[in-house]
């Protein structure tokens, strides 16, 4: 490293030092994630990689009561974390580690949660999404978050900002990657403007009391106000998502449905339920070209090829603004509670959040679905335009950015309702 360059490290560490976050973020923000990453054990594993001086850590272990183990190369910022742990009472609960967060050296498969806010970019995020994975536990949870594009056409000086120093997507765009790489979507939050301020108000203090004598201080010092001076005038182009991922369950194979599946789908429909009205609604939603959406309909294979499990997203309408609806989902007798079911409900969520989809209702078991993150629909002010129990109709919000359409359900006509 020559002179100039570690004279400019040190004065952005200079510069850092002490700040309360490194990033964008807020406990709010934290605490969201984390409702999205349930249901955790009682004591979870937790991995914060680039932790820096340790906000994300301490919340966690106070909050979910896990045992953390915080990463990062920056031993000052490991050093306030154990001494904040320390005031605490926490320090049995928080293990500190100078090392790199792509090459942690840590044993496959010993995590229940990995957590990265503000920290991906270091390495880059589908690469983050490619080397961690091997440290979850079956069944871990991953969580980061990610500096993304929030509109289709950033501004030419936004552009030219991100361009020079990281390339940046939209939330769906970084969701497909997450899919490609073999991760279920268990939710995206969109950050606040107010976790822009959490970060850049403390540093901007710091910025304007720096002394620019001292060595590298003075482009650090510009590099900082670059940057807050870009979010002030450009901040609708971009801005900070959270993302929480599961690995895929690598028992089952999920896919979209081919011609050749239909006569399979209609037998496991069959075999499913009571009598036959399933397998007749696929049929007739089929028929249906308002109803029927491309690529929304979902087979889970079993290892030996064969279908196991099936479910379908067809439009419906809440006020006349177009929803999803979740019907039917079907396993055959042969893997029914296996995970077959959740993995092909996870699969075509998925494809439902990457086509554009806000909003999937669905009417069912209310003690099955809400691992999926289904709440009572009632909740968004949505109602079905029949009698059923209110815990029975449910919605997800695959967006969270703010509030969804109210009103009455309606169903295509091939439900009968």
């Amino acid at each position: 490293m020559s002179d100039n360059t570690q004279a400019l490290h040190d004065a952005f560490f200079a510069l850092h030092h002490g700040l309360p976050r490194q990033g964008p973020g807020s406990d709010t923000t934290t605490r969201r994630l984390l409702a999205l990453a349930d249901p955790l054990p009682a004591r979870p594993r937790v991995l914060d990689l680039g932790c820096g001086p340790g906000r994300s850590a301490l919340l966690l272990a106070a909050e979910a009561g896990a045992e953390v183990t915080a990463v990062d190369l920056h031993e000052p910022f490991l050093a306030e974390l154990r001494e904040a742990a320390a005031a605490r009472g926490l320090d049995d609960r928080v293990r500190t580690l100078r090392a790199d967060m792509g090459a942690p050296g840590l044993p496959d498969a010993s995590f229940d949660l990995i957590w990265a806010e503000s920290s991906a970019y270091a390495i880059g995020f589908d690469r983050a999404l490619a080397e961690w994975r091997r440290l979850l536990a079956p069944g871990g949870t991953l969580v980061l978050t990610e500096c993304v594009w929030t509109t289709e056409q950033p501004s030419p000086e936004a552009r030219a900002f991100w361009e020079e120093h990281y390339r940046l997507r939209t939330v769906t765009e970084n969701a497909a990657a997450a899919v490609a790489a073999g991760y279920h979507v268990l939710g995206t939050v969109l950050q606040p403007e107010g976790d822009w301020d959490e970060y850049y108000g403390p540093l901007g203090g710091r910025a304007e009391a720096a002394d620019t004598a001292l060595p590298g201080m003075a482009e650090a010092v510009a590099g900082a106000r670059a940057e807050i001076a870009l979010r002030r005038e450009h901040g609708g182009d971009y801005g900070y998502a959270g993302f929480v991922l599961r690995p895929a369950d690598p028992r089952w194979r999920t896919r979209e449905e081919t011609p050749a599946d239909v006569p399979v789908v209609r037998e496991i429909n069959a075999a499913a339920f009571p009598t036959a009205e399933e397998a007749g609604l696929v049929d007739a939603l089929r028929a249906d070209e308002a109803a029927w959406l491309p690529g929304m309909s979902y087979v889970a294979e079993a290892p030996d090829g064969t279908v196991a499990a099936y479910a379908l997203i067809t439009r419906c309408h809440v006020d006349g603004v177009p929803a999803a609806a979740l019907a039917p989902v079907a396993v055959a007798p042969a893997h029914q509670r296996t995970g077959a079911g959740q993995a092909v409900v996870r699969a075509v969520l998925d494809a439902a959040r990457l086509r554009g989809e806000r909003l999937v209702l669905v009417l069912g078991h209310p003690a099955y679905y809400p691992r999926f993150g289904f709440v009572r629909a009632s909740a968004y002010g949505i109602k079905p335009g029949f009698e059923v129990p209110d815990e029975a109709m449910m919605a997800l919000d695959l967006d969270g950015s703010g509030p969804v359409t109210r009103g009455t359900i309606s169903y295509p006509a091939a439900f009968g309702v």
